[in-house]
């Protein structure tokens, strides 16, 4: 460590965010409130993306109204614990992110650089949207949350219910609350060091 690095997480913290950490797919009926969504997105939002973009777009699902609107999108598997999450976010991409650009990044002027190169603008939404959402599943944690990011939807279904005018596009869907503990499987196996890196 050097003089200038900071220290690490402690080992409860780094158990939180990513040792004991599951993927959930049972939850107790426990609400999430506006302020901890809002907290939620305070953290979220300081998670890198390139050019400063922040293409993501959130909808926060709590009411069963909301609910059952997605319902018709969703997997059979997914519907039961979408169901009982105290919130359901569609984590979607803004399109034209890049109208942003002139304010979020005013070191110079990249908005030429998307707004006439959609496939450009496309793959950057994606990736970064993508990014911001894992730093809300990682968000989620730190405010004692459980999460259970699924892509088992149609997403032509969620665009047409939530995105009609087509300007945003669902990416995946994050459900967010308290684990019911039934319904945690034994954490899978990962890959070793070696099987998936070299250091050069």
């Amino acid at each position: 460590m050097t003089q200038d690095t900071q220290p690490a997480l402690a080992s409860d913290a780094l158990n939180r965010l990513f040792r004991d950490a599951r993927t959930v797919h049972a939850f107790q009926p426990v609400p999430v409130s506006d302020e901890t969504i809002r907290q939620l997105y305070e953290l979220l939002k300081w998670g890198p993306t390139a050019f400063n973009a922040q293409p993501a777009r959130y909808l926060f699902l709590r009411s069963p109204e909301a609910k059952a609107r997605l319902r018709p999108a969703l997997s059979a598997g997914n519907v039961a614990q979408t169901e009982a999450a105290a919130v359901t976010v569609i984590v979607a991409q803004d399109s034209r992110f890049y109208e942003h650009l002139p304010q979020q990044f005013p070191a110079y002027d990249a908005k030429p650089l998307f707004e006439g190169n959609a496939a450009l603008a496309e793959a950057t939404a994606f990736r970064n949207s993508s990014l911001q959402g894992a730093y809300l599943i990682l968000a989620a944690r730190s405010l004692g949350l459980d999460s259970g990011a699924q892509s088992g939807f149609d997403p032509g279904k969620v665009n047409a219910e939530f995105f009609p005018d087509g300007r945003y596009q669902v990416n995946f869907i994050i459900n967010l609350g308290v684990a019911d503990p039934a319904g945690i499987h034994p954490r899978g196996p990962r890959l070793d060091f070696d099987q998936v890196a070299q250091i050069l």
